[in-house]
């Protein structure tokens, strides 16, 4: 078998598995996804409460409140901002975050936003999202169903 034939295997698994995913744990993949997305856009802007900035108007407020307490927890996990250990404000946790990240290489920057991606579908998921599917369950959203808005729309500070 050549390896083309095999990674096309696996990526009729995946279809397979999105197709058959409920619908509570496709939500916590978009979730993930567009925060992530958010994140990258508001590298460069200054804004004044990021986390709710971030977090896209149309999530349930239960999951919002949740995530909004979480995602500089998230960050802090992935050591991001060593430097920044001392913070406490969420909003200057995730801005330490957003200049470590804006700082790096591209190509380390992007496996730094899949995990995040990955880090808030799971909690947005309830437990429900495993990491090892929500690595390649997101990579399969982001490649096949996620559609990013426009510029025109995006976040602006």
């Amino acid at each position: 078998m050549s390896i083309l034939s095999f990674l096309k295997r696996i990526w009729l698994s995946l279809t397979s598995l999105w197709s058959d995913l409920p619908a509570d744990v496709k939500i916590a993949v978009a979730i993930g996804v567009r925060i992530t997305e958010n994140l990258k856009n508001l590298i460069d802007s200054p804004v004044v409460d990021i986390i709710t900035l971030l977090i896209p108007g149309d999530i349930d407020d239960k999951i919002k409140q949740w995530l909004r307490g979480h995602l500089p927890e998230i960050l802090s996990d992935l050591r991001l901002i060593e430097s920044a250990a001392g913070l406490t404000d969420p909003d200057e946790i995730v801005a330490a975050a957003m200049k470590t990240l804006a700082a790096m290489d591209k190509g380390i920057a992007g496996a730094f936003y899949h995990n995040i991606a990955v880090m808030v579908a799971q909690v947005a998921a309830d437990g429900k999202l495993s990491w090892s599917d929500g690595v390649y369950i997101l990579e399969y959203y982001y490649k096949n169903a996620f559609e990013p808005e426009p510029t025109s729309m995006r976040i602006a500070a």
